[in-house]
This record gives structure tokens, sequence and C-alpha cells, in this order.
């Protein structure tokens, strides 16, 4: 076994000695002039290119970060990066003898990950592909969740998991990079949608906790770089192909996956082109119970069982009597849906790498990603709508949560909805890497990226609602019976006047509203990157700079904004109505869905059924009756403007237009010496970013609200003359950074980590304008601001760890963390009255639920990662496991109903489990998920309380996932996977734990498929 070396010449010390205390003088006075005002940030990626000694097993594939190497070392062959080398100790005698052994696949990817993580001077963790084009998980998140202090965030509707948190914090917390470089998204937050990243094809994931200040600093979380393969990653011809099956156990549809990936280098190994496409396919049936909302307010005492009051009109008054006054605090909910969701995910991914090598002192890169995602959503539901005032027999647990009521008149929806999101990135960039002299490293990166919500003019969301009210409308019961993780609420009356058996008469249903409404997005980032680096002996010296320009467009179309959603509310004659159609043509019916055992192994009692329609040709059949401006048509609600076609228009308040600009400077020092005859490693970093914001945005303000005459729960708002809005803000941080790594043993060492580190305000909160949507409900006005001076987050980060690296491809890690986050932005709602406008039910000034935003609290984040892998021997059989532990000083408190109520979101112990066998060419996978309950994020779909922004809480999950596959020969393998198999669900709750907000059945689903590689 080889051992490290540790008989460094007192002579060469010496040497080094001066060289050493001017680079640690550097390093600490960069800290001392940074640490009052601001931070410090690492750069572990030069300290894994110092000369430290690797960990015994095989060399890592990939760097650990795409821009800490020099062009010769970019140039240099993976397959030989991992060949046995006995002057790098990364070799073992297997079972003892002489004999080398080179472990790939599954184990060989574990061992490299396990290198990485061993070298580097700063807290990262690895995943690498165990060979081109064979990537662990079909999902990059999926993977990303076995490593410790990761967990995943699910959409419930597809159980694709689409976002992480890592140590607690996520989405906008956490940077994603292409090669070293930020991605554009149009989803209209920082955070991408990890389900739009093809895997097939993927190099390796590095998750930096630490910062690499030559990267970036801009993330609490953690920095999550994907690496693509290049030409040169693999000299000669290459070829990589996939196709596979996948099939969910409600859909029943086999759908297609594929992917092929070509490479070849030639004209003497100097030119290289890499070019892959890859195709995914996706179909999801998953049945949802959701409340949309539990607001909170007053009840008066005549609202509870048991009152004998004669009237009961429950008021705010203060000269009001005692049993009508509303003075008891209690939630409800807001509104109660049952529906089934369709679900079609397409996906294409494409990408092409031209490298040119003319020497080892030079290497150019040039390359495109590609990828657009098309999600179609069927969806059939029904939803009832409750008020707090209406609400009667009202009984309520010691919280105040409401367990049992009744209301009067009571309507009836049935929804149908085709949501279509199509989600197009492209970037394009250059990068070049230039050896002026041996040690001295130049690298230049410039690159383009764009993203587009819903291009080229398709409706994000097109809607039927029909159904009963008004004389139809019934006495509605509703029981809340137990915890939102195993039980949902029950109707205890429907249908019509209460007649279950008229529940689905389609004799008797009308229209009621129609909404059409499309997010509209663009992403355009332009970003370049100089750094240069001095590597001498044990000393590595980088300075470089750092230019984004980010400009986010936003805009939101719909027939809210013209209202035209209620052109043909009212539900028609049978409820008694002047308005709205009924009945409607039979040939719109399509059939009914069963409710029957819809959420296994949940308790609660739904209604028998859904009533399946398209809301295309619903909505064709309204707009066929011709030009009610011009024709007299029974049933139109008289709605200005309206011609017959549901038209979309721009929604003023939801504009924004919003542009960043960040320089960045940063220097970092790393070097190796010993402290008592041990290698210590050190690096040092600091990175200044000045960032210059610019928002714009539509303002306007609310001039009148009036009634509907067709439904008694809808209101129509008029608005003054719309203005354009900008605002300008600007800061600028240091943050700086102390890596350190001390190898005790061979095989045990200790780490120590300091940095400061930044996430910037979701861009949602920066617009300049207090927006009011014009289609509002009665008691339920609504508004929302911006705040664009928000500053960002500032947090300071500490991380003490020991790893014991007791055999090969085996470790036992203890990593303790703790994060001081400052400039915490918190909101809420707080009651406001706008430009005076008299809300029509009242007769009084309407009181609007505004939500707002700014900079707040600071809080105290604190835990330990522990992390175990053990192989077997050679055996073939071994196992991954990690747990971390989160707490905060600020946790979530319940019982505080102020305006201002706060806690750090996203905070959840979690577990992984990893078993697996890999050997005589067959590998087989048992991956177990645990993530413990946590605070989500303050605000529901319905946020119309009294008491702020009420919480979403998501329920504790267990996931099992299954894989295996086989290699026939060399070249060709079959792979098989069950993801889900305990069949999970998800579900999320309020302020309380029998508050059931959502919970998603979505299933299990089969993947079979096959491999080639050449």
């Amino acid at each position: 076994m080889a051992v490290h070396d540790r008989r460094n010449s007192s002579a060469k010390h010496r040497n080094n000695r001066a060289r050493i205390g001017l680079a640690a003088a550097c390093s600490f006075a960069a800290l001392a002039i940074a640490m009052p005002a601001h931070g410090q940030s690492a750069d572990p990626s030069s300290a894994q290119n110092s000369e430290s000694q690797p960990a015994p097993g095989v060399q890592p594939a990939v760097p650990s970060t795409a821009n800490s190497i020099g062009a010769q070392e970019a140039g240099q062959p993976q397959d030989e990066a991992t060949a046995p080398d006995s002057n790098k100790a990364n070799t073992l005698p297997a079972g003892g003898g002489n004999g080398e052994i080179v472990v790939t696949g599954l184990r060989g990817s574990l061992q490299r990950n396990l290198d990485i993580k061993r070298s580097s001077v700063g807290v990262i963790d690895a995943i690498s592909a165990e060979d081109i084009g064979k990537f662990p998980d079909s999902n990059v998140a999926a993977s990303l969740q076995r490593l410790p202090g990761v967990s995943i965030q699910r959409s419930g509707n597809r159980g694709e998991a689409t976002g992480i948190t890592v140590r607690g914090f996520g989405g906008d917390f956490n940077t994603t990079l292409y090669d070293g470089r930020r991605i554009s998204t149009g989803t209209g937050g920082r955070q991408i949608d990890f389900s739009t990243v093809g895997s097939d094809f993927i190099g390796q994931l590095s998750v930096l906790k630490t910062p690499d200040v030559t990267l970036s600093s801009s993330s609490i979380g953690a920095t999550v770089d994907i690496g693509f393969p290049k030409p040169f990653d693999h000299p000669g011809f290459r070829m990589a192909a996939s196709a596979s099956g996948s099939v969910q156990d409600r859909s029943g549809k086999v759908v297609p996956t594929a992917g092929l990936l070509l490479s070849d280098t030639f004209a003497d190994d100097t030119i290289g082109v890499l070019a892959d496409v890859i195709y995914t396919h996706r179909d999801t049936t998953s049945n949802r119970v959701s409340v949309s909302g539990w607001p909170g307010g007053f009840y008066a005492p005549c609202q509870l069982q048991g009152s004998t009051a004669a009237t009961c009109t429950p008021t705010s008054a203060a000269n009001a009597p005692a049993d009508q006054k509303q003075t008891i605090v209690g939630w409800y909910p807001q509104q109660y849906v049952v529906d089934q969701e369709f679900t079609k995910d397409r996906r294409i991914d494409g990408r092409i790498a031209l490298q040119w090598h003319p020497s080892d002192a030079l290497m150019l890169t040039v390359d495109d990603n590609y990828s657009r995602q098309k999600i179609v959503t069927d969806i059939y539901g029904v939803g009832v709508w409750f008020n707090q005032g209406d609400l009667r027999n009202v009984q309520l647990d010691s919280n105040g949560q409401v367990l049992n009521f009744t209301q009067a008149g009571s309507p009836t929806d049935f929804t149908s909805a085709i949501n279509t999101q199509v989600l197009q990135t492209n970037q394009i960039g250059g990068n070049l890497k230039w050896d002026p002299t041996e040690r001295l490293h130049v690298e230049g990166d410039v690159s383009y990226a764009k993203s587009w919500l819903n291009p080229n003019g398709n409706i994000g969301s097109q809607n039927g609602d029909i159904g009963y009210g008004g004389s139809l409308s019934n006495v509605t019961g509703l029981q809340i019976n137990g915890n939102s993780s195993s039980s949902f609420p029950t109707l205890t009356t429907y249908g019509p006047n209460g007649s279950a058996a008229d529940y689905t008469n389609t004799a008797l249903i009308g229209s009621h509203v129609t909404v059409n409404q499309t997010q509209r997005n663009t992403d355009a980032l332009k970003q370049a990157r100089l750094t240069a680096s001095w590597k001498q002996d044990d000393l590595t010296v980088k300075i470089g700079g750092q230019y984004y320009e980010d400009r986010f467009k936003l805009l939101n179309t719909s027939t809210f904004t013209n209202n035209f959603w209620q052109a043909y509310a009212g539900y028609g004659a049978p409820s008694g109505r002047t308005t709205g159609i009924a009945p409607l043509p039979a040939s719109l019916y399509q059939g009914t869905i069963s409710l029957n055992n819809f959420i296994p192994g949940f308790k609660g009692a739904l209604p028998p059924s859904l009533i399946r329609y398209s809301p295309i040709d619903y909505q064709n059949f309204l707009s066929g009756l011709g030009n009610p401006q011009t024709t007299n048509i029974p049933g139109f609600n008289n709605i200005p403007g309206f011609t017959g076609s549901f038209d979309q228009m721009v929604d003023p308040g939801s504009i924004q237009d919003i542009r960043e600009r960040t320089w960045s400077l940063y220097m970092s020092v790393a070097y190796t010496t010993e402290i008592g005859g041990m290698p210590f490693h050190f690096a040092a970093g600091l990175r200044n970013e000045n960032t210059h914001l610019r928002s714009g945005g539509q303002g306007r303000l609310p001039v009148s609200i009036a009634t509907s005459s067709a439904d008694p729960t809808l209101l129509s708002v008029s608005f003054g003359p719309t203005s354009t809005i900008t605002a300008k803000s600007n800061y600028s941080y240091l943050l700086p950074s102390v890596d350190a790594r001390l190898e005790v043993t061979d095989r045990l060492q200790l780490r120590f980590d300091a940095s400061r580190t930044l996430t910037r305000p979701g861009l949602s909160l920066l617009t300049p304008v207090v927006s009011v949507g014009s289609g509002q409900r009665v008691n339920a006005l609504t508004a929302s601001g911006g705040n664009p001076n928000l500053k960002p987050y500032l947090a300071d980060n500490f991380d003490a760890a020991a790893e014991w690296y007791y055999k090969r491809n085996s470790y036992l890690s203890v990593d303790f963390f703790l994060k001081n986050v400052s400039n915490f932005i918190v909101g809420g709602v707080t009651r406001q009255q706008i430009n005076g406008v008299v809300d029509p039910t009242t007769g009084q000034p309407a009181s609007f639920a505004v939500s707002q935003q700014i900079n707040g609290p600071d809080a105290t984040v604190k835990g330990v990662e522990l992390a175990w892998q053990q192989v077997f021997g050679d055996t073939g059989f071994g196992f991954q496991a990690n747990a971390t532990f989160v707490t905060t000083n600020k946790p979530y408190d319940k019982a505080n109903i102020s305006q201002t109520g706060f806690a750090v979101t996203g905070l959840a112990n979690s577990a992984n489990f990893v078993g697996f066998y890999d050997k005589y060419g067959f590998q087989f996978r048992a991956a177990l998920n645990w993530r413990d309950e946590y605070l989500l994020q303050f605000g529901q779909n319905q946020n119309t309380g009294q008491f702020g922004s009420e919480p979403t809480f998501v329920n504790a999950s267990l996931q099992l996932d299954l894989t295996s596959s086989y290699d026939i020969n060399k070249h060709f393998s079959v792979f098989g996977e069950i993801q889900n198999v305990n069949n999970n669900q998800q579900s999320t709750h309020g302020r309380f734990k029998n508050q059931l907000l959502d919970v998603f059945d979505y299933g299990r689903r089969f993947v079979f498929g096959a491999h080639y590689r050449f």
C-alpha cells in the first residue's frame, strides 16, 4: 500500500518558508481588511490543485470545479486520469495481494466522488457518471438528494424532483451552474427547475457547500456545478446511446425516452467534436385533494355550535350585540377542491461542444446547450367556496381550528382546465485556457443565455367552470377529522338543494366563469470571466474579475384583466339566475371519473365522481353563441367589450422589467505546508460584488368596485390610467472566505471553513408597484406590493469537520455547520385602504389584504451532517448512509397571530440510505430517502386572512427507489427502475397539522431500457 511521504527535507522546508509566509500574510491581510465590514469566501478549487496527496483509490476523472485547471490538464484524457499510478497512491492491492485493481462502474464512480471530497480544501460533495452516457439517476435532483445535507422538492402532480434544499436553504438560496457558468431561467425566479435538465450525458455534479470565490459567492445554501463531457475527455471516437420506456402505474401507457451522444477527435488529436441529443417523455396521472387556503379571522358567538341566537349577523362594529360581535379567533377553509390531473411532460435536450487543442499550452472550447420542455396538464375537478362570516354550527378545537360547520347557499363548481407550460433555454459560450508559462495559467470565459416561458403565443391555462348555485345552492357541511398526513376533509352534504342523487345531474348544471391566463417571461444573461493563476510548488495564487448582466421580463395576460371571465357567469335558469347558460349541450360531457379509493391510505369521504369535459369545447360553445354586443343572447352578463371571444389582456400590474448588473473582482491564495509533520492545506479568498439594479413596472389605482348581478360572490374592479414606474438601487459587498484542511494521519483529516455569502431577493419581490387584481371575490379583496430597495440576505458561515478514510472506497465523516443570516426578507398581509375605493358589499372603504416585504430580522441556523460510505471488500456489496440534523433560533410559532410573524423556512432533518451490489456486470441499488416535516413558505394559494401570510408546511416523507442494470458485454447493458416503490404521497398543511392544504397521490413509475457505449 502506498503511503504519503512525510520526509520533506528541512532544506526544502527552509526554502519554502519565506514564500509560504508571504502568502499567509497576504491571506490574513485580506481577511483582516474584509471581516469588520463583510465576510470571506473560500477557494476549494485552488486547494484541489495544490500538491496534495490524493486518496487511495481511483483518481478523479473530472476536476471538481471546471474552471480550476490549465490548458494542459484540460486536455488530459479521462482514461489516463483514471489509470493506476503507484506514484499517486491511487491503487490498492486486491485481497492483500500484489495485484493492482482499477474499479469502474458504480464503485468506481463512488471512489471518484470520495477522492474529490477528500482532496478539496472546501466542503464539496460530488456525483460522477459511472461511464460516458451512464449517470446514476434519471433525474438530476434525485441524484443530488443522495448527498449529505441535500433534500429535494417535488412537483406534486408529476412526482418529479424539481428543486433542492441544502442545509435548509432552498430555491433562490442555491446557485446552479453549467460548467462554471450561471444559467438563465424563465420560471420567474432565480432557481432552475431540475426536471428541465437531462441527466443522461452529464459528466459530474459538484455541490460546493463552501464558496469558491472564482466562481460565485451568491448562494447561502450551495453552488451546484453541472459538468458536461467534452471531446478530449475521451479522445478518439466514442458513442453512447440509450433507449427506455416508462409507465406510471395509474396512467397505464408506456412512453419513450432516448438519447444519443457522439464524440470524436481528429487532426492528430488537435480538434474534437461532441454532440448529443436526448428526448424525454413522462406521463403521470395524479389524484389531489386540496384546500386553497386557511385564512385566519374572527367568529361571532352566534356562529358557534349550540348557539340559540334568533338571527346571526357577524360584525366587527364596536356597538354590536355581544353574540353578533366577531371576537373569537379562528381559521376556516377558503375553498375545498378535489381534482384529477393528467400530465404529459416532453423534453428535448441538445448539446454540441467543439474543442481546439493545437498545443499543450492552449485549449479553446465552444459549446451550445439547448433545452425545451413542454408540460401539458388536463385537470378535472370540483370545488366549493366558503366565507367565514357565512359559516354556522361551527365547532372549534383548542387552537381555533374549525372541525365542523355548515354553510347555506354554497354553490358547487365543476372545473376543467388545460394548463400548458413551455420552458425553452439556450446557452452559447466560449472558453479559452492558455498556459503562457509552466507556472502561469490564464482562463477567459464568455457566454450568453436566454430562457423563455411560454413563447410563440401558446395559452398557459384554459379553464372552464360550470355548476349550480342560486336557488339550487345547498347547505354544505364540512368536517375535518384528522391529521393532514393521513386524512382529508369530508363533505357531509352536497348536491343541488342537498340532493346527492342530483350531484352530477347535467340538466341542472349551467355556465359559470371562464378563465384564460398566461405567464410570459424571458431571462437574458450575459456573463464574462477572466482569471489568471500562478502555480509554484505548493503555492497557487489566482486573481480575476467577472461581469454579469441579467435582464428579466415578466408579464401575465388573462381574462381577469378585461373582466371577460364573467361573461356567462350565473349558472343559468335552473339556479334561478337571469345570466348564465343552462342546460349546456350534452355533447360537451365526456363521462365521469370515480373518486372511489381516490387517495389510498387517507381517511375521509368524497363525493362519488368528477365530470369530464373539455374547456376548449366549452369555450367554443359559448363563443359560438355570437357577439352579445350586436345580438341579444339570453344569459349574457353584460360585460363591456366582450364580443364572443375569451381573449386575454395584459395585466399592467404583472409587468416587470428588471436588470441586474454585477461587477466582481476576486483574489485567492492557496498553499500547502506542514504543521508538526502533518500536511496542512490552506486557502483564503476575497470577492467583491457590486450590483446595480433597475426595476420597472406598470402602476394603476382602483377607482371603483362593483358587484356582479350574476354571482353575489364576484366583484369587478375598475381602474384609472396606467403609468410606468421605475426604481433604481445598488449595493456592494466584500465576501471573504478561509478554508483549511489538516491531514492528521494518512486516513484522518480535519477541516475548518469560514465565509460570507449572499442571496439576492426573489424577482417577484422587486416590482416598484402595488398591484390590485381586477377579478376579486367578496370578503377576499387582495393586492400585492413589491420593494425594489430590498437588500440581499447575508450569511456568515462556519464549518468544522472530521473525515476518516479508513479503507478503499469507505469513509466516515462528521461536519458541524453554523450560518448567521441577516437581512432576512419578511412580509405579511396588512389591511390597507387603496385610493379610497368603497366596498359595495359593506358600504365602507374597501379593505385590501396587501402582501409586502421588507428586510428584517437575523437568524442562526446550525446543524450537523453525518456520512458513512462502506464497501465490503471485493464482495460487490456496499452502502452509503447520511443524516442531517438542523435547527434554528427562529422556529415557527403557531401561536403568533401578528402581521409580522417570522421563521426560517426549509429546515428539516433528513436521512438517506443507499444499499448496492456491483459485481460481474450486475448492479442493484435501493435508495431510501426521508425528510421530516418542514416550513416551506409563508403564503398559501389564497392569502386573505387577518393574521398575515399563513404558512405552508410540507409533511414528512419517505420514498424508496430501486434501480438495476446488467452488462451483457462491454458495450451493451440493460437496466430497470422502480420509482416510489412504497407509493409515497406528498402532502402539505397550514398553521396546524389538521389544516390540509394539498395531498397528491402520483403513484409509482416503472422504467426499463438499454445502454450502448462504444
